[in-house]
């Protein structure tokens, strides 16, 4: 009777935890960012310090309808060093004699325990030997207090921008593309978005580092004194 009955607990418990994990567990990357286009749904990224998650994405075009639609814009993994993010690709134009803009809003969250502290923005453009122009800006917001504290641009002359900043576990990104077609056309078909994150030193680590330097201070006046006498 005991042991039946170990078995059957048992069994429930693996049933309960395989629920708890379908509940908990992420999306796989999407193929394009229809999929995630209503905010709430969330993807993942592998990271060196905990996979990032990224989450509430937006996207919108002016005028409404240009080209590409949300299906259209492929999303996958990116990872350049020791940064990881995501990569957009997808036919961004603006015809000659025309201005588009697109948007991409999202948030990037960090593990618990882990801050996000740096962030990297890169292109490929193509003013199909025109004069259009494009350029990316991207607006970096803390939203504990709603404040932009960051932004990066990219455009024709600067395909690449990268910026430092004080450790946060989560950001909300603000992506404005902004294409002037100009006498032949402009577009771009790359957008990269990387980001580096660093674990949060532990309170028991910090502790034993200053046991550790104070030991030390201590011994060094012992030495001194000794030497003295």
């Amino acid at each position: 009777m005991t042991r039946r009955f170990l078995i059957l607990s048992f069994t429930v418990g693996l049933l309960a935890l395989g629920g708890l994990n379908a509940q908990a567990g992420l999306i796989p990357l999407p193929s394009d960012l229809g999929t995630l286009s209503t905010p709430g749904n969330f993807t993942t990224v592998p990271s060196p310090v905990g996979n990032l998650t990224f989450s509430d994405f937006t996207y919108s075009t002016s005028p409404k309808g240009s080209l590409p639609v949300v299906g259209d814009v492929s999303v996958k993994d990116f990872a350049a060093g020791t940064e990881n993010g995501l990569q957009f690709s997808g036919a961004f134009t603006a015809p000659a004699g025309t201005v588009v803009d697109y948007a991409i809003t999202y948030t990037v969250t960090a593990p618990q325990g882990v801050l996000l502290t740096n962030a990297t923005l890169s292109g490929v453009f193509n003013s199909f030997g025109g004069t259009g122009t494009v350029s990316v800006g991207e607006t970096l917001i803390n939203p504990a207090t709603g404040n932009a504290f960051a932004s990066l641009s990219i455009n024709n002359g600067s395909i690449s921008d990268t910026i430092s900043f004080a450790g946060l576990n989560s950001i909300e990104v603000q992506k404005d593309i902004d294409l002037i077609g100009g006498s032949n056309g402009a577009g771009i078909s790359i957008i990269n978005q990387g980001y580096s994150s660093s674990v949060i030193p532990e309170p028991t680590s910090m502790a034993l580092l200053g046991i550790g330097l104070s030991g030390l201070f201590t011994l060094r006046r012992f030495l001194k004194r000794t030497s003295v006498a």
